[in-house]
């Protein structure tokens, strides 16, 4: 069995959140969301359980972050191309998403940030799988001698 990543996510309005990840194109798991929670499967193998900070807070006796303010962690999600990064923050835009920084433009990698509605925040990048394989010095290296 492949491992299965789980990303856990506060949020203020679940019905908000699952709403926004359904409109950048997501898919809601019925099986795993009920009021207090919902199982957002971004691929095959990875998943955010977006939680009420109620629920949330069961799992911890630390105090729970609140994303609009600062960042806890920074989830990244890889796109097979350019267009694809730019396409699923089209997407986010219009579900009610916020880029708060610039694309970033390194050449060997394509890289854009945002944030959903409650501050939670990611980057979608794209990296060129030569770049990926040989590593981005030895990549920008081959490209100035060639």
């Amino acid at each position: 069995m492949s491992t299965q990543v789980f990303v856990n996510l506060p949020t203020r309005d679940l019905d908000r959140s699952k709403a926004f990840f359904e409109g950048i194109g997501w898919q809601i798991q019925p099986n795993f969301t009920d009021q207090n929670a919902a199982c957002v499967q971004i691929d095959e193998n990875v998943f955010l359980m977006i939680l009420t900070y109620d629920f949330f807070a069961t799992f911890t006796d630390k105090p729970i972050a609140d994303p609009a303010t600062s960042l806890q962690v920074q989830t990244a999600l890889s796109r097979d191309s350019r267009e694809d990064v730019d396409a699923l923050l089209e997407k986010v835009l219009a579900s009610g998403g916020n880029e708060p920084r610039p694309a970033q433009d390194m050449g060997f990698m394509y890289s854009r940030d945002f944030e959903d509605p409650d501050g939670n925040w990611f980057s979608v990048l794209w990296m060129d799988p030569k770049a990926a394989e040989q590593g981005p010095e030895a990549f920008m290296a081959e490209q100035a001698d060639g």
